[in-house]
């Protein structure tokens, strides 16, 4: 196959933070590729809920002139949230109030990853996104440029490339040898169809938002979507392997749930009657994160926005860093279009504090989270209270 010169900028990676920088720069007049490697924008369920914050996601979208499009879909009640020791003891409830007319917008409402994605996705002229390219690698060229190769056989050039492909980014090996490590938790995920009509006891537990229930080295969390799914999250303390050693074929879900049911049992019984009701594949993850504060030296045309530049925890700011991250980047190379080696500089200067802030702060959270305090050291902080992080 020829080589490609389709746009200046390249983007690896058609998430949240990719899209919303091909939306603020196509905006400003400067074209973007996008290259991801799904089929189709309906190849995959995109996961759960997003809440957006107002000074990170919510700003780059107002910067996107997607504002208005962003509220139709966006779900302040999905914020509810109820927070339960093993037992069943109620330790925190957070319910949202329903907006009134003239009310200011927000501040962390909850958007559906997919309708997140199709809300960037109608946004970008036609062509933008190329499916169906799955990056292999990418190789500098005589002119400064960056030549990608993709599993079809395919290439393509740009001038600037940008790596926003997530966890296991295969650009961020160009800029360092560092790689995520195991953060000590494995997470399994499940899924409850039209959870009203087919489970409407459970319903009425998760209630509008989420339904989290944390206990010794474990935890079970069920979170509505807008389309009538609940996901539902377990995790497990434990060394990275657990998920292959523990014995539970989670590629067999009839044989898997009985398995995870007997760590349950003990358990309140909504915890184990959400486990039992999910249907379909299950998704076992282990939780990993870059280090705290992760920094590479500059190289021309080259840099990383998102989970591939500073995966985090997953408590709520990974999303809202990347598209932080988009915006930072898309005024750093509409401010100097013709120079985009200041361009990258001044986007990567600001974007190592800013998220070296970000991850500090989710890496204290998520030891909260698992650590010997529990739901109530987690209930003590949504209160406001000093709570000991083990």
């Amino acid at each position: 196959m020829s080589t490609e010169i389709v746009t200046d900028i390249g983007i690896v990676g058609g998430g949240p933070g990719g899209l919303t920088l091909a939306r603020l720069l196509t905006r400003r007049g400067i074209p973007a590729t996008v290259y991801e490697r799904d089929a189709g924008p309906d190849a995959r369920l995109q996961g759960g809920t997003l809440d957006l914050h107002l000074e990170t996601g919510q700003r780059a979208l107002r910067e996107a002139g997607l504002t208005e499009a962003f509220r139709r879909h966006a779900r302040p009640e999905g914020q509810d949230l109820l927070l339960l020791d093993h037992t069943g003891t109620l330790l925190y409830r957070e319910d949202t109030p329903d907006p009134e007319p003239g009310d200011a917008p927000p501040p962390r409402p909850e958007i559906d990853r997919t309708d997140l994605r199709a809300l960037l996705l109608g946004s970008l002229p036609p062509g933008t996104v190329r499916w169906a390219h799955t990056l292999q690698r990418a190789t500098p060229t005589p002119t400064g440029g960056w030549q990608l190769h993709f599993a079809d056989g395919g290439t393509a050039e740009h001038r600037v490339l940008i790596g926003a492909e997530g966890a296991r980014s295969r650009l961020r090996p160009l800029l360092t040898p560092v790689e995520p490590h195991h953060l000590g938790v494995n997470t399994v995920e499940g899924m409850i169809p039209a959870v009203d009509r087919t489970h409407p006891e459970l319903a009425a537990a998760v209630g509008r938002g989420s339904y989290w229930v944390i206990g010794d080295g474990r935890s079970v969390a069920a979170q509505r979507c807008s389309d009538g799914r609940v996901l539902v999250h377990l995790s497990f303390h434990g060394p990275a392997d657990w998920l292959t050693t523990c014995g539970i074929p989670f590629d067999r879900p009839a044989e898997a749930r009985p398995a995870l049911l007997e760590l349950f049992a003990d358990w309140t019984p909504t915890c184990r009657a959400l486990i039992a009701a999910c249907e379909g594949e299950l998704t076992p993850r282990p939780l990993n994160a870059l280090p705290v504060g992760l920094r590479w030296p500059h190289r021309p045309g080259l840099t990383l926005l998102g989970d591939a530049a500073h995966l985090m925890p997953p408590v709520g700011n990974g999303a809202n860093a990347a598209m932080r991250d988009a915006l930072e980047l898309a005024d750093a190379l509409t401010a100097h279009p013709a120079d985009p080696g200041t361009a990258l500089r001044a986007y990567e200067d600001e974007m190592f504090a800013r998220t070296a802030e970000v991850a500090a702060e989710s890496d204290r959270v998520m030891r909260l989270i698992h650590s010997p305090a529990g739901a109530r050291g987690v209930a003590a902080f949504f209160n406001g209270e000093d709570a000991a992080d083990g």
